[in-house]
């Protein structure tokens, strides 16, 4: 009887001490005004990108956030988070679209362009082939829910989360179960999530595309994004 009370309490203090959410970026460390690749954050390069690393801090609507614009261009910043899925399972985002670029289809290599998007990262040796990498987008007319491997990377892959115009130019939270997603996509569990990125993609239809990310972080079940 003892011992069965003594592993429920320790049962119970792990669901405690169980993180409800872990932080990952709400731009507080950057100025207003700073340009360029924010602090805390890395550059993430991608074949042909060209990048131009177009990104602003600015205050919207009462909020931090992360500018980021695109014009012919590929750029990708990427940072280190190494959260457990098993206790922290969702990711949150807050974004403003405000520009798609025109002529999009990621379900077309000539095309592959996606406004900016948010991605979780699994890196594997060696990296090119074998990383994992899941990209939320905002896609100009595929059905929310579709899940499209990338034509250009056999490493990526895209869940499309919101489509076409309804909601552009507004302030919206996103949540998704990554370690859902990750079961969905490749097939097995999610081990923990060593990083994440931030991606504006045009350099396909040379278009311009514009998004604002606030606050991103990591919940629990029961966790608030705050």
């Amino acid at each position: 009887m003892l011992a069965a009370t003594t592993a429920v309490l320790r049962r119970a203090a792990r669901v405690v001490a169980a993180p409800a959410a872990t932080p990952v970026e709400d731009w507080s460390a950057a100025t207003v005004g700073a340009t360029g690749v924010p602090p805390g954050w890395r550059t993430y390069e991608t074949p042909g990108g060209h990048p131009a690393y177009d990104f602003t801090v600015v205050e919207d609507a009462g909020r931090r956030a992360l500018r980021m614009r695109s014009a012919g261009d590929h750029s990708t910043i990427a940072k280190e988070v190494q959260a457990d899925l098993t206790a922290t399972p969702i990711l949150a985002w807050q974004w403003r679209v405000i520009t798609l670029p025109a002529g999009a289809n990621l379900q077309q290599r000539a095309t592959s362009d996606a406004t900016g998007h948010l991605f979780a990262i699994w890196p594997r040796f060696p990296a090119i082939v074998r990383s994992r990498l899941i990209g939320y987008v905002w896609d100009p007319v595929l059905p929310v829910g579709t899940v499209v491997p990338s034509r250009k990377t056999s490493t990526v892959s895209f869940i499309v989360v919101r489509h076409g115009d309804a909601g552009l130019g507004q302030w919206l939270d996103e949540r998704r179960h990554v370690a859902d997603d990750h079961r969905q996509v490749f097939g097995e569990a999610a081990p923990s999530l060593p990083a994440v990125a931030l991606s504006i993609d045009t350099n396909d239809t040379r278009s311009p595309a514009e998004t604002m990310f606030g606050r991103i972080a990591l919940l629990s079940h029961r966790g608030s994004a705050g």
